[in-house]
Order: structure tokens, then sequence, then C-alpha cells
């Protein structure tokens, strides 16, 4: 009998489409690194190019588009620039200010574990930043800090978990945000089985300079673990607060995630009463708590930018007569070999 050939009717395997990365991811990969394309978007002089590339050969630049957008276009003395071009003053060698000027080598328990202040540990999970701020008092060590890996994660939080002092677990950079929800979900999980820990706190930049960066995802395991959640966003200057962040800031309040501030005292950035009490009375008004104004670590490539301490306390006295005590941060320095941050005011 010939062989009856049957037809088949199977549809062929159909692959799903790839998902779009978040626009928060998108708005990383795209971030200006170029100092040449910075200053032509920016309408400013090419020599603060030829200048800035230098610069960036020791610290290289990185500013997503978002925060980008809000430094006025020809203004060479624009705060929100000051804080992002290269400068050559960086490459210049300066009495006292130092590779590792808050003593983290000295602390480092381990690789990605920073213990420097009792019953809190410090957790560097990744040397990514969302921007390269230009007085980053890591700018030399974040590599080095930095855990780096999932599988390294886990010998960490068994290092954590035998140490029973340890209630709290500070996750820095390099920015933590800069990792996925999935991946931060999953270290949460591993520090929320942990029983003697009871808060997880988050510094990070990324919902100022990505305010995208307030995902659902991320509320979801911000609210979901056991551990109080806190967030301290890095903010320095009023108008890096446009609509788009006070939305983002106050998607997290409305989740409630406790969210602090904490600003860097910079010359020709924020060294003014007024511009201080804009940001203090603005974050106030988005239900932040202003925290901390920090001193600057006297991190080597960063000397410029230092105001002197009698500056400082004069200007908090200032802003203290204008608002109300709980608008007002701490002014501090970071002090090594201190069991605290050291206040100054």
């Amino acid at each position: 009998m010939p062989r009856v050939m049957l037809r088949s009717y199977a549809q062929p395997e159909r692959r799903l489409p790839l998902s779009a990365p978040p626009r928060w991811q998108v708005a990383l990969r795209e971030a200006v690194t170029d100092p040449t394309e910075l200053c032509r978007l920016l309408d400013l002089p090419p020599r603060l190019a030829r200048q800035a590339r230098k610069a960036a050969r020791a610290f290289p630049m990185l500013v997503p588009r978002p925060f980008l957008a809000r430094i006025r276009p020809a203004n060479p003395r624009d705060p929100l620039l000051a804080q992002i071009l290269p400068d050559p003053r960086e490459l210049a060698r300066v009495d006292g200010f130092r590779s590792d000027p808050t003593g983290d080598g000295v602390a480092a328990w381990a690789p990605g574990l920073v213990w420097k202040y009792p019953h809190r540990v410090l957790m560097v999970p990744t040397a990514l930043c969302g921007v390269h701020c230009r007085y980053c008092f890591r700018r030399h060590s974040r590599q080095r800090l930095s855990a780096a890996t999932t599988d390294r994660w886990a010998i960490l939080c068994r290092r954590i978990a035998g140490e029973k002092s340890i209630r709290e677990v500070v996750l820095s950079g390099g920015d933590p945000l800069t990792l996925s929800d999935d991946s931060l979900s999953q270290l949460a999980s591993h520090l929320a089985s942990i029983p003697h820990l009871r808060r997880i706190r988050v510094h990070t930049r990324l919902p100022v300079v990505i305010p995208d960066r307030v995902t659902d995802e991320l509320l979801a395991w911000l609210r979901g673990t056991r551990l109080t959640p806190v967030v301290v966003v890095h903010v320095n200057h009023p108008a890096e607060v446009d609509e788009a962040v006070a939305r983002a800031l106050g998607r997290l309040v409305d989740a409630g995630v406790p969210v602090l501030s904490q600003s860097v005292l910079l010359r020709r950035v924020n060294d003014s009463a007024p511009v201080l009490a804009q940001l203090c009375e603005r974050l106030v008004d988005l239900r932040v708590q202003p925290y901390y104004l920090h001193q600057l670590d006297r991190v080597a490539g960063a000397a410029h930018f230092e105001v002197p301490g009698c500056v400082g306390e004069r200007l908090i006295g200032s802003i203290r007569s204008q608002l109300p005590g709980y608008a007002v941060p701490r002014y501090v320095c970071d002090r090594p070999g201190s069991l605290n941050k050291t206040p100054l005011a």
C-alpha cells in the first residue's frame, strides 16, 4: 500500500517579543558621557569641553539626560552644571585631600561591607552610579569597595547573620538603585531572613537624576519586606527638584516609605542661605525630611568645592532662624574613626 503522507497543521512556535527595558534603564544607557556633546547640547564654549576632557580621563563624566534638561543652557555658572562637568582643578594635588577621606578602606569588614558605626553596617552591592558627581567621596574607591556579584551578596549576608549586634543594613554604592528591582528584591529577601535585622536603608541619587526609577516594582519590594525601609535621597539644589522629581518622591511617601534627604555643602552650588532654605522648604512641602547637610569630604579632586566650616555654621544659623526646626538638616562631617557623624553646628 502506498504510504499516506499526513499534512501537518501544527502552528509554528510563536516567540514572545522581548519586553522593552524600563525607561529608567534606557535613560541610564543614553546618559551623556562625552564632554564635547554635553557642551554642544548646553550651548557652552568649546574651551570648557577641552578642559573637561582632560579631567574626565581620571574620573569619567556621566550625566543622565533628565538631569541635563534642568541645567540652564549657555550658563557656565549654573549650579547643576558645576556638579557634573569635569573641571581641570580636579587634577591639582591639594594638601589634606586624599583618595579615602572617610576611612572606608580601613573600616572595610569584607569586600562590599563597611562597618564603622555600632549596630549598622554599610553594604556596597554595586560600584555603578546614575550620575558622576564631581565631588564624590568614593570616586577613587567605588570599584574596590563593591561586592559586585549576587554570589558575593550571599556571602555578605551570612557574615551579617553571624553578628547579632547589627540591626540595620545601609545600601550605598555606587548607587544601589542602578540594580534591577528583581536583584534588589532578592537582596532584600536575603537580608529579611536574618532575624536580628530590623531596617534596610537605601541611599540613592536616582529618584532625583532619573525620576522614572521610582517604579511599581521598586515600591513593591520596599513595601513587601518585613524590614522597615528608609530611603535617603541625595539632592543639593532646589533646581534639581522639578515636577517629575516631585512626583517620584511623592510615590515613595504615598507608599508608606519614610524619605529623608541629604545634601553636600558645595562652593558656588548651594553655599547661600536663601538657596539652602529654599531647598529645605521645597523638600518639606514634598513630605521629605531634611536629614543631613554634609561638610565636604576631603577627597582628592574636589578641593575647589570646599566651603569653610565657619561659613557652614553661619548658613545653618541663618536657615534655622527662617524655618521650623523639623525643616533644618543637621550640619555634620564624617571623621575617620568616629562612631557617628560629627555635628558641626
